[in-house]
């Protein structure tokens, strides 16, 4: 099995713009912050002040453009530079957890703002250019397309069976437990049937429940613990740092009411037969329709059997 060097980064690192005391891009400076620290993206892919107008070619919906007004945000885990979520203690994370609540309720308390996504792109494999331990946050003036498709089948599902799609689908796989990896009181964390990427990971609270806002103490903590448990699982797969990107999806900050939604994150890692081979998406999968490398089943008791090492 292919090898990829152990990660040793130092605890802080001089030339990395995100550690405290740092200058980042144009000079700014960041503070000798001790706990997670959060700030405008110097790059950012969204702006405030971008007018929402639409331009369609000839009026025939053909060449259509939108501005896409947001506020795109970067938030620090920790002072530490060498730490991730797999090696930070369940009480770091809580903050972390805690962090992500406030600017989930801040950014989708905005008017202009309709939908929040917090995400984390964990290794170069998955273009995080920097290793020290961090997160995005993208707030925007419109639902993204794959939000808004689990939106509209939540809706439906609610309104043709009376119930929340994710209650149910939880439901039947706590029965079948073949594809669960993990759970707690508050989350379970399992490859859902449909996976796509080899070790693809649902993460949902058992609890109906529709964002960050809505959780309870005991669950922050529950939230914290099963984060630092599946990305320590991701590690001991193929021993080794994993790369994955990890987003939470919640309801839309619209301002409407969502009893259709249930809280849930996707995990995302590309890593397919070894530390070093990855899952491309090329020829049939991407013209016609992905393929699966190992079954769900195949995944989830793999994944079972790192999280006892």
């Amino acid at each position: 099995m292919d090898k990829v060097p152990a990660e040793h980064e130092p605890e802080y690192d001089p030339t990395c713009y995100l550690c405290p005391g740092n200058a980042r891009a144009g000079g700014v400076r960041n503070p000798a912050y001790t706990g997670t620290y959060v700030f405008e993206n110097d790059f950012a892919a969204l702006k405030p002040n971008v007018e929402k107008t639409r331009i369609d070619e000839q009026g025939k919906g053909l060449i259509v453009a939108e501005g896409e007004p947001g506020i795109c945000r970067v938030m620090c885990f920790s002072p530490r530079h060498d730490l991730t979520l797999a090696t930070m203690s369940v009480e770091e994370i809580e903050a972390v957890v805690r962090a992500w609540t406030a600017q989930f309720a801040e950014l989708g308390a905005m008017p202009q703002i309709q939908h929040v996504q917090i995400f984390e792109n964990r290794g170069a494999m998955m273009g995080a250019s920097n290793p020290h331990p961090h997160c995005q946050i993208w707030s925007t003036a419109s639902i993204p397309v794959i939000p808004a498709r689990e939106l509209s089948a939540q809706k439906a599902y609610l309104e043709e069976h009376g119930r929340c799609l994710l209650c149910a689908y939880l439901e039947l796989e706590k029965h079948q437990k073949v594809r669960v990896v993990c759970k707690n009181e508050g989350f379970i964390a399992l490859v859902p049937y449909w996976a796509v990427w080899p070790f693809e990971i649902l993460l949902c609270s058992t609890r109906h429940l529709e964002t960050l806002n809505e959780l309870s103490s005991s669950e922050v903590s529950q939230l914290a613990a099963i984060l630092k448990q599946v990305t320590a699982t991701y590690n001991r797969v193929f021993d080794a740092p994993f790369p994955y990107s990890m987003g939470f999806h919640q309801s839309p900050s619209d301002k409407a009411a969502h009893p259709e939604w249930h809280f849930h994150a996707h995990f995302y890692p590309p890593l397919l037969r070894s530390a070093t081979i990855r899952k491309f998406m090329v020829g049939f999968e991407m013209l016609g329709t992905p393929q699966r490398d190992i079954t769900a089943e195949i995944a989830a008791e793999k994944l079972r059997q790192c999280t006892k090492q």
